[in-house]
């Protein structure tokens, strides 16, 4: 099972072998992408089940309005509808919450799995301005580079702000440009140099290199990982 419904615990038949079996699919896909090293699509899909059930665990009034109701009563006079909700079923609910007391724990060991890898991946990165320090880092170039291979993607990126009532969020979008090959006289600089030559009407002259020092899958784990870690490092660089 390679994905998991957003209301699996709520939906269909309430059942803990059914919702058992039903999570532990879905975990055994998981693990195997853990083992093969990759991080994406699962481990964001894997915190927010994990943060869902937590506060399903924790609220129940969040909870209630999750789970299904029937009409009991209609009212056409006022347009109302008044439901009588499964949840005042005991053994509903205590279903529920063995569902919940087994799959939090679960989820929860592979979430650290995940963040495991994850800082792995982030301690192998190397990353560094090329050239001369742009004034204006938040769009320019990724070079995408391991130190095993001469090979190089490229990337444009564009790091965007967007925030909620109670914090801002930093985001970064890329598009690939192309590969390029590193050698004695095709280093970074003569590349950004090539770059800044094709581009020149963009303005984008921002180049920084992100050099993984093993080798880890690219489009699953290497390329999300190194996007984080660019805005991560472009912004402490700007505090100091």
């Amino acid at each position: 099972m390679n994905q998991l419904n957003s209301n699996w615990l709520t939906e269909g038949i309430i059942d803990f072998e059914y919702k058992k079996y039903i999570l532990l699919a879905y975990l055994q896909s998981v693990n195997k992408s853990f083992d093969e090293k990759k991080l994406y699509p699962f481990l964001s899909d894997l915190l927010l089940h994990y943060n869902n059930l937590v506060t399903i665990k924790t609220n129940k009034t969040f909870a209630s309005s999750l789970f299904p109701k029937h009409i009991s009563k209609v009212d056409l006079e006022n347009f109302t509808l008044e439901y009588e909700k499964m949840l005042m079923d005991e053994d509903y609910m205590e279903e529920v919450e063995a569902i919940l007391d087994f799959a939090i724990p679960k989820m929860y060991d592979q979430v650290e799995e995940g963040k495991e890898i994850y800082q792995d991946v982030e301690e192998k990165l190397s990353i560094f301005p090329v050239g001369i320090v742009s004034l204006n880092p938040e769009s320019g170039f990724m070079m995408l580079a391991k130190s095993s291979s001469k090979e190089l993607r490229v990337y444009g990126y564009h790091i965007t702000i967007f925030e909620n009532a109670h914090e801002k969020f930093r985001g970064i979008k890329t598009d690939f440009i192309g590969v390029y090959q590193r050698s004695f006289s095709n280093t970074f600089e003569e590349i950004k140099f090539q770059l800044i030559r094709q581009y020149k009407n963009t303005g984008n002259h921002a180049a920084y290199a992100v050099e993984a020092q093993s080798d880890f899958p690219l489009h699953e784990t290497l390329l999300p990982v190194a996007k984080r870690s660019l805005v991560r490092y472009i912004y402490s660089a700007d505090e100091v």
